[in-house]
């Protein structure tokens, strides 16, 4: 699975620097799948949907910082715990429940993402 961001945010920022994958985002800041990772040229979306990784997208979210489901491995890999939940001071970085990823899928994601 991976981590969203709930309305309860207090826009802190605590959690952005913190992710090893580049996935969260300021509300309203378009993103790249190459911010902070290795991945150029086309990247294959979860959705099967195909992207440029340096095109900036829309924002997930215009008034609290977002995830990007796509780029979020929970911090397999990295770390024993998502880290924006472990420095959240509101506990609003939960696990979304839309977006369910076993542990394999989440190394083979970090994997893609950091070549």
């Amino acid at each position: 699975m991976a981590i969203k961001i709930t309305d309860d945010c207090i826009n802190c920022g605590a959690c952005e620097p913190e992710c090893p994958n580049n996935a969260i985002y300021e509300g309203g800041v378009e993103w790249k799948i190459a911010d902070g990772t290795s991945v150029s040229g086309n990247f294959v979306l979860r959705t099967g949907n195909s992207i440029d990784a340096q095109a900036p997208q829309n924002a997930v979210s215009m008034d609290v910082y977002y995830i990007v489901s796509d780029k979020c491995t929970e911090c397999v890999g990295f770390h024993d715990e998502p880290q924006c939940a472990a420095v959240c001071p509101v506990d609003c970085c939960v696990d979304d429940e839309l977006v369910r990823e076993t542990e394999a899928e989440l190394f083979a994601k970090k994997d893609k993402l950091h070549l």
